[in-house]
């Protein structure tokens, strides 16, 4: 049966997005603000590379030519975004694919309208100390991992895909100490750090690490970062939705532009990050922020969401199969040339 519905729900899907937004009225690709007024996105963590066009296109004034006053918000710890959304305490959040899923399994209304990065950045990492040159060389070694559940699910598809008994390695819970716990030889390897960011920062301390992104290790591919807003919000502000993802994506043209201008955007908003890994890590992260084959800025590939919202359900990440319940977790609709 599963199978099944993995090759009918793209269209069911598509069909389903179209419908969620019919209150929202008729597309409109040009906007003209008449008012502005603030608008909160809350970050997924500190102001970091990833987040590069939405700083760009609040700096050059693309989201006020749009009627909004967008400010970015760090939030305490990275569980805040989704509860606090879902709360009516921000207007928009970014977050992660599964944290989506996770979060509306239980109960939370919310809903992705457009991709920051479109596949993982999450990656399996490990130092040339540990001679570890695959997945299946990590038999009987330990691997940190930021103790999130469905980085453990991960690390066990990608041993199973290697042919690795998860039970031949000892995971360890290294919270987001996880360059420290490699370089101190606390543990052989990691999952959870990012191949823009964690291994860009090894590259730079000449560590020559080995990065496998958990997409080539036999996981599902996802989007890493997704902008997400209240299910209602969603089926009643359909036109300034659509002007925040055009004006973000003017952002994202400025940034493919001048990586190292945007860099130091970067840079003013968070004084305490390196300027080498800031620019290394956009110019590295352009090509997972482009969906290419024609498709808008923030495109997100129904099959993929289908996809992996299976495998969470299969891995028991979630209760509930996404795949069965209504609504889906996701809408093009606001993107540029999409919806109604």
């Amino acid at each position: 049966m599963r199978h099944l519905t993995r090759r009918v729900l793209p269209a069911a899907i598509a069909l389903a997005c179209a419908v969620l937004l019919t209150a929202c009225g008729e597309k409109q690709d040009v906007i003209n603000a008449t008012s502005v007024r603030p608008f909160s996105v809350m970050l997924d963590w500190f102001p970091n590379a990833d987040h590069a066009a939405l700083f760009t296109a609040i700096d050059r004034g693309y989201f006020k030519a749009a009627g909004m006053e967008v400010h970015a918000v760090t939030p305490s710890e990275s569980a805040e975004p989704l509860k606090l959304l879902a709360a009516g305490k921000v207007d928009m959040a970014i977050s992660y694919e599964p944290e989506v899923m996770i979060a509306r399994d239980q109960g939370l209304k919310v809903v992705s309208i457009g991709a920051l990065v479109q596949r993982p950045l999450t990656s399996i990492i490990a130092l040339p100390s540990a001679h570890v040159h695959s997945v299946a060389q990590l038999a009987g070694k330990s691997v940190g991992t930021a103790g999130i559940p469905y980085q453990a699910a991960e690390l066990h598809t990608a041993l199973q895909s290697a042919g690795v008994n998860p039970s031949k390695v000892t995971e360890v819970n290294v919270g987001f100490n996880l360059v420290q716990s490699m370089l101190s030889g606390r543990v052989a390897a990691t999952l959870g750090g990012f191949w823009n960011y964690e291994a860009i920062q090894l590259e730079l301390l000449h560590k020559h690490p080995l990065v496998i992104p958990v997409d080539k290790a036999g996981v599902p591919t996802y989007n890493e970062l997704v902008l997400v807003v209240r299910e209602e919000e969603a089926r009643h502000r359909g036109r300034e939705l659509r002007a925040f993802m055009q004006a973000l994506t003017h952002g994202e043209n400025e940034v493919r532009s001048d990586p190292a201008a945007a860099a130091a955007l970067i840079q003013q908003a968070n004084p305490s990050l390196e300027p080498k890994l800031e620019r290394l890590s956009i110019e590295h992260t352009l090509a997972a922020a482009s969906p290419g084959s024609g498709k808008p800025y923030g495109w997100q590939e129904p099959a993929a969401w289908a996809h992996f919202a299976e495998w969470m359900y299969e891995k028991g990440l979630v209760k509930h199969n996404p795949n069965a319940q209504g609504l889906p977790p996701f809408t093009n609709e606001y993107l540029p040339g999409q919806g109604i």
